[in-house]
């Protein structure tokens, strides 16, 4: 193999590749970046046996080949590299790299032992907006359980629908505490209904790659989503992102979502969030708890705070409250994080009383983005 590629170019592939490189006893190859060089371009492709990436970029092939490097040596080196052609050639299991007055030889491993990657043919295909997959990623990922008893619980939920005439795709994350449901206009109707679950890790993967490239105008304005029985794949210019999909059945999460309020609540989000991180510095250690309550005739919530060895605080913040005068104790971190999901300015606080879930959402488009928060039982 010999090649030789912009700087530029070399380091896009490899901060997009690297990333995936896992630590495995068994498998030392995982640590490793396959190159490969044909025509006039390099793919890279990384793996962690759960999800795969390639991305390809443009370089003068004059010797095509593939060879594995560490992916980590690789682009902490190309890192530090000046702006300049960079000439890359192969000598047994060696990569030997120049640039300018660098030169440098990087023991690598043959790509005979680097893991087959499957090709994937997809049932259907869904064009998602870049910029509201990256919105809705950042509003659900935080709320994705850790634990692995559930397996259903460290995904997303992908539901693809038809609203009217226009597609729709729901992003939803619980860990049972809290449930975050973020909606997507899709650009086409699906020819139908039809809901997956993929790991959460895959979704962080992807809304880093999508980070990765921020002013390229080249660039399409969506992700393309094929998906297979068992597997998903995500793609985005030079970049594709496959992954297993998790064979377990989502919980009917519809039914937690409650339809009905005693108590509904306008309120400033910055104001809110203000009150609820003072008091939250008198919460009790590992229960996190803070006390809304709201007062509708004083157009005010008090949050209140109480630790035995601290003292305890009430902070207010104005609100436009309709309903009757309501208390609930809830986890400060997962309120939270609800509100500083939300984009707008204001936000809409929705409950029944201190033992049923609250609901929080965008005063501006209440369908946009949902929040569901569990109280604490006292």
């Amino acid at each position: 193999m010999k090649l030789s590629c912009t700087k530029e170019n070399l380091h896009q592939g490899l901060s997009i590749t690297s990333h995936l490189m896992t630590k495995n006893v068994n498998l030392p190859i995982l640590q490793n970046v396959l190159v490969k060089a044909e025509g006039g371009t390099i793919k890279f492709t990384s793996t962690n046996l759960e999800i795969a990436v390639n991305c390809v970029v443009r370089g003068k092939v004059d010797e095509p080949g593939e060879h594995t490097v560490p992916s980590k040596l690789f682009y902490d080196y190309v890192s530090l590299l000046p702006s300049e052609t960079i000439r890359l050639d192969t000598d047994d299991d060696n990569i030997r790299l120049q640039c300018g007055n660098h030169k440098t030889k990087i023991n690598g491993l043959s790509a005979s032992e680097f893991p087959l990657v499957p090709k994937v043919n997809g049932e259907e295909i869904y064009r998602i907006p870049v910029g509201d997959l990256k919105a809705a990623l950042s509003q659900v990922l935080f709320a994705v359980a850790t634990n692995e008893s559930r397996p259903e619980l460290t995904g997303v939920l992908m539901h693809f629908s038809s609203f009217e005439s226009e597609g729709r795709l729901k992003l939803v994350a619980t860990d049972s505490y809290r449930l975050s449901e973020a909606t997507i206009t899709l650009l086409d109707r699906p020819g139908q209904e039809r809901s997956v679950v993929v790991p959460a890790k895959t979704l962080s993967e992807v809304l880093r790659v999508l980070s990765v490239f921020k002013d390229d105008v080249e660039l399409p304005t969506t992700v393309s989503l094929q998906l297979s029985q068992s597997q998903a794949v995500f793609i985005f210019g030079p970049v594709e992102l496959i992954s297993r999909v998790i064979d377990e059945n989502y919980p009917d999460y519809q039914q937690i979502i409650p339809k009905q309020f005693s108590t509904r609540a306008i309120l400033d989000k910055e104001d809110f969030i203000k009150a609820v991180k003072t008091a939250s510095l008198f919460s009790k250690n590992g229960l996190f708890d803070v006390t809304l309550a709201f007062e509708p005739t004083a157009e005010a919530l008090h949050v209140q705070a109480t630790d035995a060895t601290r003292g305890d605080n009430i902070s207010s913040c104005g609100a436009e409250i309709s309903g009757q005068p309501n208390t609930v104790s809830v986890n400060y971190r997962y309120l939270l994080d609800g509100l500083q999901a939300i984009v707008s300015d204001q936000v809409v606080f929705e409950m029944i009383d201190g033992a049923n879930p609250c609901l929080i959402s965008p005063a501006q488009s209440t369908q946009a983005y949902r929040y569901v928060l569990m109280p604490i039982r006292s």
